[in-house]
């Protein structure tokens, strides 16, 4: 059969669906790190058996978010200082080459839909949802890298943005005003509409900046 006439399986696997439950529950805190990820119990939660369950905890440990502990099992990661500063180092060089692209193509369309990802963290900081706030937050990122048009940055991007959302969770414990929190991403906003590349760069730059400060005190990254 030519391969011209292969079409693509849509149907998720088993072992692809378990693993995307397991991300989301990492990504919001159901399983927090350091927990350890038991076959026995997790397969009885998902009622399948113990193949596709290892095959799925297997990818998480390629992508880092699991890791092996011989004699012991599989446990959820948990970020050190190091860990911190190079997932903002990895994300500001991603977001730079994203914002770079963004400019040299539909930039107000882009802004438009950063704009309403920065509306929703303004509605959750009114509500007082903190966890809805880090999920806007994180989708003003996802929402810029993937205005971009790069599968590969997206793809980059997947895990640490998974990771970023881990430290959000303790950014929520500093002492950062919400208000400013919404500023910064909106001063990024204005500056992508102006077509301002500096500005955007040096907006981006400060944001992540500010939260490798406010997780790891001492600690920059230049």
């Amino acid at each position: 059969m030519p391969l011209a006439d292969i079409e693509p399986v849509s149907r998720e696997s088993t072992a692809a669906i378990i693993a995307r439950q397991l991300r989301e529950a990492i990504m919001n805190g159901s399983l927090p790190p350091g927990t350890q990820l038991g076959e026995t119990e997790l397969a009885a939660q998902f009622q399948v058996s113990r193949g596709p369950l290892r095959e799925a905890m297997q990818r998480l440990v390629s992508e880092g978010l699991l890791r092996s502990e011989r004699h012991r099992g599989l446990f959820v990661i948990e970020l050190e200082p190091d860990d911190v500063y190079d997932i903002y180092v990895a994300r500001s060089a991603i977001e730079r080459a994203a914002a770079l692209r963004v400019l040299r193509g539909d930039r107000e369309r882009a802004a438009d839909l950063l704009t309403e990802t920065v509306r929703a963290m303004a509605d959750a900081a009114h509500s007082g949802d903190p966890t809805a706030l880090s999920e806007a937050d994180l989708r003003f990122h996802e929402a810029l890298i993937e205005a971009s048009g790069s599968r590969r940055l997206v793809r980059m991007a997947r895990t640490l943005l998974i990771e970023t959302r881990m430290c959000l969770s303790l950014l929520q414990r500093t002492d950062q005003p919400v208000k400013e929190r919404v500023r910064e991403h909106n001063r990024i906003i204005d500056a992508l509409r102006a077509g301002d590349e500096q500005a955007v760069l040096d907006h981006l730059e400060a944001h992540m900046e500010d939260a490798v400060r406010r997780l790891v005190p001492g600690t920059t990254l230049t």
